[in-house]
């Protein structure tokens, strides 16, 4: 398998955790049927799984930096096929929700080790080719999940979305066990800091809590706002404690690096722009428009096919133009596509609403390659399962922000709504501008 080996093991681990997380939206409303759950209940099989992964994303890295990726991805890959495979056989809700959970933490301790081990095992010029495959396969498995989730819940039962996990985690496994990793250095301090790991999971917890009770308590309900505050309180705690440490959670060289907190940043607001506009104007397309899913699926579809187009030409572009003519470029289709949306929206026509997915989708490619090469090239070896983390805790945060942002403002038309998303992602720019001019 030779050098297609670390690819296929971190683009096939990432796009496991992606599939999942798609395929079990159509699987819940069985599941709430056959165990006659709550609402509250069924939320939980999502929102435990979101707080959990949330949280533990960059401890995973920084475990990984000192422990081996590939322990951690072995870990992470073998608990989330058993875990998937005791959801499957769960003899209630409440088991359902618990495995959830563990199934969240083995998918923390997977996808800061898929970036680290094409870190570590490609040169820059090829790394770039592999982010851009890595990004595309993610693409296409988060875009085909509801179609394949509902064709395995029509036929096999809801169990099945979570059997379908033990043929995909083997197919990982088996290369990941013959891989070979090059050795690289490795920081001088290695303690882990975990005062620091702590308070940035406690912060990072109950923010996506908070973002993700939103659209059921909306953005003034005293709960969200104690647990908006408990999280600006424990962030805020969490960078006096870093500051003072002597073995701090987050590296210096991670923290102080303007290219990688930039990309993050990036990452945050116009993923944060792409979830917030699809999860608004997919349900006007059917709620207020009355469009059937498979119809409304139809439009959304270009949005997962340029994605998957444009991250190649995106990696091609970083690597002719740089970071920060493809970032400003990308972050600027995804304001068009998301405005085009809002003025699409009231007839919801055809042409101009898969023009505009189309539009987000080549965008969000570009943006996506673009930051997550800078994070992953801008870090030191030794820190690329920190640096992992970090970026897929900005992928994490960003959609429940962008959903919380959607649906969090009653009586706002879906045009404003769009239109306000589109403002937000504009923000995006700023970040982009902090990128390198050229690749060095």
């Amino acid at each position: 398998m030779g050098r297609a080996a670390p690819l296929l093991v971190g683009a096939g681990g990432a796009m496991i955790v992606a599939l999942d997380g798609t395929v079990l939206l159509m699987a819940q409303p069985e599941l709430r049927r056959a165990f006659g759950a709550s609402a509250a209940q069924l939320q939980w099989t999502s929102t435990g799984y979101l707080v959990a992964v949330a949280a533990l994303l960059v401890l995973a890295g920084r475990l990984g930096d000192r422990y081996g990726h590939l322990r951690l991805l072995h870990l992470g890959l073998t608990g989330f096929g058993l875990a998937s495979a005791g959801i499957a056989l769960a003899p209630s809700v409440g088991w359902v929700i618990g495995l959830r959970v563990a199934q969240g933490v083995c998918g923390a301790l997977l996808q800061p080790a898929t970036l680290a081990v094409l870190r570590l095992a490609y040169p820059e010029r090829e790394l770039r080719r592999a982010i851009a495959v890595r990004t595309g396969a993610i693409a296409v498995a988060a875009g085909s999940g509801p179609v394949l989730g509902g064709l395995l819940v029509a036929h096999f039962g809801w169990q099945s979305v979570f059997w379908i996990n033990l043929p995909l985690v083997l197919a990982v496994v088996l290369p990941a066990t013959a891989l070979r990793l090059p050795e690289r250095e490795r920081p001088v301090a290695r303690r882990l800091g975990l005062t620091g790991a702590v308070l940035l999971a406690g912060c990072l917890a109950v923010l996506v809590h908070a973002l993700s009770q939103v659209p059921v308590r909306g953005w003034g309900a005293p709960a969200t706002l104690r647990e908006l505050a408990g999280a600006v309180g424990l962030a805020a705690v969490f960078v006096v404690s870093e500051r003072r440490s002597a073995h701090p959670f987050v590296p210096p060289a991670l923290a102080r690096s303007v290219p990688v907190t930039a990309a993050m940043a990036l990452l945050l607001v116009v993923s944060a722009g792409l979830f917030g506009s699809v999860f608004t104007a997919t349900f006007h397309l059917q709620d207020t428009l009355g469009l059937d899913p498979l119809t409304t699926g139809l439009r959304v579809l270009p949005l997962t096919v340029l994605m998957v187009i444009g991250s190649p030409l995106g990696g091609a572009a970083l690597g002719r133009w740089g970071p920060r003519p493809t970032a400003l470029t990308g972050t600027l289709l995804v304001v068009l596509g998301t405005a085009g949306l809002g003025a699409a929206a009231p007839d919801g026509a055809g042409v101009a609403t898969g023009v505009a997915f189309a539009l987000i989708g080549a965008g969000f490619a570009a943006v996506m390659v673009t930051a997550t090469g800078t994070v992953v090239t801008d870090a030191p070896p030794a820190y690329a399962g920190a640096v992992g983390g970090l970026k897929q805790t900005a992928t994490n945060i960003g959609p429940a922000l962008g959903i919380a942002l959607a649906s969090g403002a009653p009586g706002t038309s879906t045009p404003n709504t769009l239109l306000l998303l589109a403002g937000i992602t504009t923000l995006g720019l700023g970040p982009a501008l902090l990128l390198p001019s050229v690749r060095g």
